[in-house]
């Protein structure tokens, strides 16, 4: 299959358009192959020198990552970006990359991934970013404990970054935003959420959730973000009945 024709699935699937000029990612093929046929698919979450060359060792023809390499500024071609981008060139490998579009989106992204683990009901978006909402928040069947929550999630079968037990000890709530995102915790306590549930800590919202008694989770950036690009590689090899492979780069970030 072509890379044109990889790029018209994908946005068919996920809302890529719906996201120019709320988000940075230049969403979409960001590096090209000689217009070959493709017929392996690998995914992961970067799109780094270590995840090229599984690619490359496993016959892949295109990689699809959520973290590409624009973001909305000039890059020079020079050093490690000039190194990544020959590696795909020399070895005829298609770049395509998706960012707020795979966080959002209903079935496959990382927040509905993460909602769906935890078992939640009555979903609704949550966490404005750049006027649109990322991530998801609802109520558990059953009020669940924080250390109950982050087995739940398992986290690829690796310890999350931190667990703030600063609420309640039975969570009835909880709101997500995967990925690079305490700052939403602020939102979490402006709707009265129990828990929240995100990649990363920050210093500076400490004492915040401290105080306004909300529990935290903070699962890693790379391991709250792995669901949506696998959701994605399901439903590509379910379509298009292509070969896909998933590559683990784990950050521990």
């Amino acid at each position: 299959m072509s890379s044109a024709k990889l790029d018209a699935f994908f946005r068919g699937i996920l809302d890529i358009e719906g996201f120019e000029g709320s988000d940075n990612s230049l969403n979409g093929l960001q590096v090209d192959n000689d217009g070959g046929e493709i017929t392996k698919i690998a995914f992961a979450v970067d799109a780094n020198m270590e995840t090229f060359e599984r690619a490359a060792a496993c016959g892949a023809g295109m990689v699809f990552v959520h973290h590409g390499f624009f973001w909305g500024h000039p890059l020079r071609v020079a050093g490690n970006h000039r190194r990544r981008i020959k590696f795909l060139l020399d070895h005829n490998i298609s770049l395509y990359a998706v960012h707020l579009p795979l966080d959002q989106h209903p079935t496959l992204g990382n927040n509905a991934a993460l909602a769906a683990l935890l078992g939640l009901e009555n979903l609704r978006p949550f966490g404005l970013y750049r006027g649109v909402r990322v991530g998801y928040s609802g109520t558990f069947p059953q009020p669940v404990s924080i250390e109950e929550a982050a087995e739940k999630i398992n986290f690829m079968n690796r310890p999350p970054l931190g667990i703030f037990p600063f609420g309640k000890k039975e969570n009835r709530s909880c709101a997500i935003v995967s990925g690079g995102a305490p700052k939403e915790a602020l939102q979490a306590l402006e709707e009265g959420m129990d828990l929240f549930v995100t990649g990363e800590a920050a210093h500076e919202i400490y004492s915040e959730c401290l105080e306004g008694k909300l529990n935290v989770i903070a699962g890693g950036h790379h391991s709250t973000e792995v669901w949506g690009v696998r959701e994605v590689m399901r439903q590509c090899a379910a379509d298009l009945h292509i070969d896909t492979e998933f590559i683990d780069v784990p950050t521990g970030l």
